[in-house]
């Protein structure tokens, strides 16, 4: 499966933090049960990767890492056995090392001139990050615009209720988003509310 094969699989990507690696698969488990099965776990905790691995045995899961920032994260992410490689920005360095990896890599992008890099790496969807912060909507479709081919998955600041002004875009084909996935023991039936409610704005 590639990346926009991925990207186009839910509305909405969680954007997971675990501090308990307890947590993950019932976490996995709410978020599936209301649709949204492509999950990415950040790289910031010590849980992480043991997150990743607990979230893998969830029937229909399919479970990337992100806050990827160099080609040392992206083995260890590998190992732990995601499927997909989610980074805040966007290096040649990861870019090669993901590339020749084969693995589904969404590489962030704030500018034209990281648009561009990902480009001369054979990239085309891209992470808009942080996509509140870097001028929101408006900022995207100023730089979409000379850039027809390529999709983006903003993130950063992306809420239930501004979601369905981004996903109206032609050029989203999902948002990232945490507020599917609220830090800490998950309420198994809260977090599929919130995933139905997610999986709806198609």
């Amino acid at each position: 499966m590639n990346i926009d094969a991925i990207m186009r699989i839910a509305p909405v990507i969680p954007v997971i933090v675990i501090e308990d690696e307890a947590h993950a698969a019932p976490l996995a488990e709410a978020l599936v049960a209301g649709g949204l099965r492509v999950l990415e776990v950040t790289l910031r905790t010590p849980a992480a990767l043991g997150a990743i691995r607990a979230m893998k045995q969830v029937e229909g899961a399919i479970v990337g890492a992100g806050t990827v920032t160099n080609p040392h994260d992206l083995d260890a992410a590998l190992e732990a056995g995601s499927e997909f490689i989610v980074s805040p920005g966007l290096t040649e360095n990861l870019g090669k090392a993901a590339i020749a990896a084969r693995v589904p890599f969404l590489p962030g992008i704030a500018n034209a001139g990281d648009i561009m890099r990902g480009l001369d790496l054979g990239l085309d969807r891209f992470k808009f990050f942080p996509a509140m912060a870097a001028g929101g909507l408006p900022a995207l479709k100023a730089l979409a615009a000379p850039f027809g081919n390529v999709r983006f998955c903003p993130t950063g600041g992306i809420s239930l209720e501004n979601a369905p002004e981004w996903l109206a875009f032609d050029p989203v084909l999902c948002v990232g988003g945490s507020w599917v996935s609220p830090k800490g023991a998950p309420d198994k039936a809260v977090v599929e509310r919130l995933a139905r409610e997610a999986f709806a704005l198609r």
